[in-house]
């Protein structure tokens, strides 16, 4: 088996575990408020979500489980540009996967309707938690992803203490959802948004799909090439 085609499926399974954990949370947490976790532990679940599978696949592929922290990290520098197209669709498949088995889960609950739910699906304007303008949404979708990619590149730095970058990134994702669920039902992820888009009862997450690609995307690639410029030592010779 090929490196790249390994580190391919640890991405697969690393965004699978994502999507699965994170919106089976929120979307198990809905159904049954009185036993539910409630907004905070929707938070927890993708920070613990992304904290287990980076120590698991890590060392294989980066754990990046996310195509926006993959463009950005080739806009840091820090990935090559010909493996982007791999772990992208990697990412993707790996989300809509988790959708399509969270689907199975939950619509086994005959009280769950599959017809009108919006299966933890972000949205702007009518379709934000907090009806925020599109505007709004993008700027915060746009301003989580600048700083994840500046805390990923941070944590992962040389001059860092090996083993510590999990902890750092998966607390910031943490804190990302806890900002931004009641604006955009947090993505800072395109394919934890486009999973969840596929199998909600309408179509409006299909249509609104495009910010979720076009925000995360732009701050990760500011917030890498930020952090290349600003923060890395130069070598000085």
């Amino acid at each position: 088996m090929s490196s790249l085609l390994r580190r391919s499926i640890a991405e697969f399974l690393g965004t699978f575990w994502l999507v699965f954990g994170g919106c089976g949370a929120a979307l198990i947490s809905a159904a049954f408020p009185e036993l539910g976790i409630g907004f905070l532990g929707v938070a927890f679940a993708f920070g613990l979500t992304l904290l287990t599978m980076a120590y698991a696949i890590g060392h294989i592929s980066g754990c990046h489980i996310n195509p926006a922290v993959t463009c950005g990290l080739v806009a840091g520098k820090r990935f090559p540009v010909r493996e982007l197209p791999a772990y992208v669709i990697a990412q993707i498949l790996g989300g809509i996967a988790a959708a399509a088995v969270l689907y199975v889960v939950v619509t086994g609950n005959p009280s769950f309707n599959a017809a009108s739910s919006t299966f933890a699906s972000n949205g702007y304007g009518a379709h934000s938690p907090g009806n925020y303008s599109l505007l709004s949404c993008f700027v915060a979708e746009f301003v989580v992803a600048f700083f994840f990619l500046v805390v990923i590149m941070g944590a992962t730095d040389k001059r860092v203490p090996p083993g510590v970058a999990p902890i750092a990134i998966g607390l910031v994702l943490t804190l990302i959802h806890l900002i931004s669920i009641p604006v955009t039902n947090t993505s800072v992820n395109p394919a934890r948004s486009t999973g969840p888009a596929i199998f909600a009862g309408y179509w409006w997450p299909l249509q609104q799909l495009w910010l979720f690609w076009v925000a995360p995307i732009s701050g990760a690639v500011v917030g890498g090439v930020a952090y290349r410029f600003l923060m890395e030592e130069k070598e000085v010779i």
